[in-house]
């Protein structure tokens, strides 16, 4: 074998070992390049399983969010009609219960009614006076409310009518305080009464009767006034001087008489009047 041959295999032979080296390294660097690709595969596995958890568990909670917003709208309608048909039997309740008590009252206010009008067929006065009041607070039609209304009128007119005879009667017989209860029973009944001038007048004479004539002053002052009754206007001035010397009220009783004599020119009193001022002029 020629020795070129030797050289051409020794060539040959470090160019095998050196590409088996190179295919080694080849080998080995895919090798790795696999591990390094198998490594990042796993990792991106892992990011994607825990992603893909993740992402569903947001998804669950999402969903459970949203149903428990829808669940809440829900529940929270029919709260609302609960309480919108609770509040409507609630104003039914107070609808019943008032068209009940309305019943009730018509009905103790018929029976006071039926009551009251038999009072006013027997024309007991006194009762349908003591009865008058609280019949009025009943629910009583316009027409009942009327009667009722009348009948009290009438009867306490025709009451003070009778106090005021038997306060004359009374004073007549000289029963002063008699006289003086049943006047002001009157007078308290019917202030504005035809006859109340009359039984203020005998209600000041029953006074100075009994001594009280302070009294009597205030009633025969009012009676004396220019806008008073003139019925009584000269009897009440002469006895209301009478009452002012009696209280020693010479001056006031002066003034009095002076005032009488100026306006009842014509007065029967006229003479008495003069009699006493001359003689309060003379004492005092």
């Amino acid at each position: 074998m020629h020795e070129y041959d030797l050289l051409e295999i020794k060539r040959e032979i470090v160019e095998g070992r050196a590409l088996s080296i190179k295919t080694n390294n080849l080998v080995s660097a895919l090798s790795a390049d696999v591990k390094s690709i198998s490594k990042r595969q796993i990792g991106y596995e892992r990011r994607m399983t825990l992603h893909s958890t993740a992402a569903y568990v947001v998804t669950v909670l999402v969903i459970l969010g949203l149903s428990k917003v829808a669940l809440d709208a829900q529940v929270g309608l029919v709260r609302s009609e609960a309480e919108q048909q609770k509040a409507r039997l609630a104003a039914l309740e107070k609808e019943v219960k008032a068209a009940e008590q309305k019943t009730e009252k018509r009905n103790v206010a018929m029976r006071e009614a039926s009551a009251l009008y038999d009072l006013i067929t027997s024309r007991d006065d006194k009762a349908i006076l003591e009865k008058i009041p609280s019949a009025l607070s009943l629910e009583l039609s316009p027409i009942e409310r009327k009667v009722f209304e009348e009948a009290g009128r009438r009867a306490r007119h025709n009451i003070s009518v009778a106090s005021y005879q038997a306060g004359v009667e009374h004073l007549a017989k000289g029963r002063y305080h008699e006289a003086s209860i049943a006047l002001r029973d009157a007078i308290d009944l019917e202030y504005d009464s035809p006859f109340t001038p009359s039984a203020m007048y005998q209600l000041a004479r029953a006074f100075r009767a009994l001594g009280e004539q302070k009294r009597a002053i205030p009633l025969l002052m009012t009676l004396t006034e220019s806008g008073a009754s003139a019925e009584v206007q000269d009897e009440a001035t002469l006895l209301l001087a009478e009452c002012q010397i009696d209280a020693e009220l010479y001056s006031d009783a002066k003034v009095t008489l002076r005032q009488f004599l100026r306006r009842f020119e014509k007065s029967p009193l006229r003479l008495e009047a003069r009699q006493k001022l001359s003689e309060l002029e003379l004492k005092h």
